[in-house]
Formats: structure tokens, C-alpha cells, sequence
């Protein structure tokens, strides 16, 4: 699996042109994939989970924008959410690295939403490509 980039420039906030679709599709068919692998992992619930606490998260972030620093711990607590459920079989470590790789890029609200973004259309091909539960 190729490693999600949020950033095409960070210092210019330039993203990539293909991030939520190409590399956004890449991940959900990568991801739906690993299914074969590791039976009962990566289930729209599970995976729905990370989404919906990264999405509060954000909305946190945009509300709360003096509160960072405790936000900014949350968002990295994602990666420790994610090493429990990759331990209990629940995600695969296709999914795993995709959440601790993205998580390492995030350093300011901006790079949160874009993270979000990006989960966002995740989620819309992994519906499309992914299981049916």
C-alpha cells in the first residue's frame, strides 16, 4: 500500500489533485482486500468508528480552536485505538498503518481536516468497494 500524503506542499497548502479520489479509492479497494486475508476484519462498522472519532475530533478542533494541545494528544491517541483493534483482529495492518501514518502528519487543525477529508472519501469508495456489513 502506497503511503498517504496529505500535503502536496505543506508550506504552500497545496494537496495533491488525486487525494480524495484516486488515493481515497486506492485505500478502499487496498483495504477491502486485506478482508481475504484476515477474515471479520475491516468491517464498515469498525472502520466507522475511527471516522466518527476523527470527524469529532475536528469539530472539536474548529470549536475549541484555543484547546490544540490537548486536542492534538486525542488525535494521536487514534494510532493507540487503532493498535488495540489491529490486536483484536478487528482492522487489518494495511488499515493500521494508514491510521498511524496519517496521524504522524497532523501538527495544526489544518492538517486534522484535511486528514478528515480525506477519510471522508475513504469512506464513500470503501461503501462502493468494500464488504457489505
Amino acid at each position: 500500500m502506497e503511503k498517504i500524503v496529505l500535503w502536496k506542499d505543506r508550506k504552500e497548502k497545496l494537496l495533491d489533485p488525486e487525494l480524495f479520489s484516486k488515493k481515497a479509492e486506492e485505500l478502499a479497494i487496498t483495504t477491502k482486500e486485506d478482508i481475504e486475508t484476515a477474515k471479520n476484519s475491516n468491517k464498515r462498522t469498525q472502520i466507522r468508528k475511527f471516522y466518527d472519532e476523527a470527524v469529532r475530533l475536528n469539530h472539536t478542533a474548529k470549536t475549541k480552536q484555543d484547546d490544540w494541545n490537548n486536542i492534538i494528544s486525542m488525535v494521536h491517541m487514534l494510532t493507540a485505538k487503532a493498535a488495540y483493534a489491529q490486536g483484536r483482529k478487528l482492522i487489518s495492518k494495511n488499515f493500521m498503518s494508514f491510521i498511524k501514518e496519517s496521524v504522524n502528519q497532523i501538527e495544526r487543525p489544518e492538517d486534522l481536516n484535511v486528514f478528515c477529508n480525506f477519510f471522508e472519501a475513504f469512506m464513500g469508495f470503501y461503501r462502493l468497494h468494500g464488504p457489505n456489513n
